[in-house]
């Protein structure tokens, strides 16, 4: 079992930046990939950026080069730096681990609120 906690959502002006961190415990092992993803009003839940163990790094294109995944192995933490914040990243945005085996973990979210 995975137990993922969440921090540093909350209420932005458009063009602002937050970070995002998602600390896991328990049985994390050393091989895996911890990535965000986001669910808007009335949309589905959709990926946003996840990272490998490796350092192996995917963006959604809507994320491509306003926001930056990273993380921390000995901390078995992941960071999510936004930036240009944009009303449209409005979203619970969810952190996501997936061990060696394909089994997967979601946190409970973080609200992000873009708006003047």
């Amino acid at each position: 079992q995975v137990h993922l906690v969440e921090s540093g959502g909350g209420l932005v002006q458009p063009g602002g930046s937050l970070r995002l961190s998602c600390a896991a415990s328990g049985s994390v092992g050393d091989l895996n990939t911890m990535g965000w993803y986001r669910q808007a009003p009335r949309k589905q839940r959709a990926l946003v950026a996840h990272i490998t163990t490796g350092g192996t790094t995917t963006y959604h294109d809507s994320a491509e080069g306003r926001f930056t995944i990273s993380r921390d192995n000995a901390k078995n933490t992941v960071y999510l730096q936004m930036n240009n914040l944009l009303p449209e990243d409005t979203a619970v945005y969810y952190c996501n681990f997936v061990d060696y085996s394909g089994m997967e973990f979601w946190g409970k979210g973080t609200l992000v609120t873009v708006s003047s």
